[in-house]
């Protein structure tokens, strides 16, 4: 795509985030509607799956050939990266917006043929909307986001996942330790945007596809490393445990994690 084309996209897809956002916040001065998906901690509303379904017309309405893989299943069934997909969670961080009213994101990721193309993560009630991609930069609310400092692990804050930590998964109490301390917010795209904006020298935590592809986008684009825990490259169609850090902080947590695998 011409980056053109890919900057009117980029301008055009910010603008259904700020209407998508709205949509939420309207719906969060009416009745909820939860059920239980997996377990009694894994939510879904009617506005997940409201805000989904606007998502996903808009996204049609601008890119007609692409397909979307979406969390709620108002997509498309993707199979492949091949052409244009997009990747869409319509909040993420469920259990937040249900029980703080707070701390979640809508994020959508656009991959070209495989390749990381635009990312999009909205902090809804912090107002943050961090979008673009290697082409166009990446910017937060339509301002130039600067690469975060490649700090190692020991120099900085770590985002955990809260099983993860508990269970001692991927040696995830070690890492903690190493780091200057835990922080715990129970939504990706949170945590994600925390470390694009320095707050965080890293992230691990088990993702599905739209918990991680918009992050993948825009970390990537600001120098930042996404891998498997093991340093192997990830799957954009598949769950796993995705770490999402500074390259310093990488290799110290790679070290780690390896001595047990």
């Amino acid at each position: 795509m011409e980056k053109q084309a890919l900057q009117q996209l980029n301008q055009a897809v910010q603008t259904v985030f700020q209407q998508a956002r709205q949509h939420v916040l309207t719906k969060m001065g009416e009745k909820l509607t939860v059920a239980e998906k997996t377990s009694r901690k894994d939510l879904v509303t009617n506005v997940d799956r409201s805000n989904e379904l606007f998502l996903v017309q808009q996204l049609r309405q601008l890119d007609p050939q692409a397909h979307i893989l979406a969390e709620e299943g108002l997509g498309d069934h993707v199979t492949s990266l091949a052409g244009h997909v997009w990747i869409v969670d319509p909040i993420d961080g469920t259990m937040n917006f249900v029980h703080q009213r707070n701390h979640f994101a809508i994020m959508a990721g656009y991959y070209v043929d495989g390749e990381p193309t635009l990312g999009y993560i909205y902090d809804v009630m912090g107002n943050r909307l961090y979008a673009g991609g290697p082409q166009v930069g990446v910017t937060v609310n339509g301002q130039p986001l600067a690469a975060p400092a490649d700090l190692p692990l020991s120099d900085g804050l770590f985002g955990a996942s809260a099983p993860l930590l508990i269970y001692n998964r991927f040696q995830m109490q070690a890492v903690v330790d190493a780091s200057l301390g835990p922080r715990i917010m129970g939504s990706a795209g949170i945590q994600i945007s925390q470390v694009l904006a320095g707050e965080l020298v890293g992230y691990l935590s088990y993702l599905r596809p739209w918990d991680f592809a918009a992050g993948r986008v825009l970390a990537e684009s600001l120098g930042l490393v996404v891998s498997q825990v093991d340093g192997t490259p990830v799957n954009m169609l598949s769950s796993g445990a995705v770490l999402v850090a500074t390259k310093r902080a990488q290799r110290a947590i790679l070290a780690i994690v390896t001595q047990t695998m």
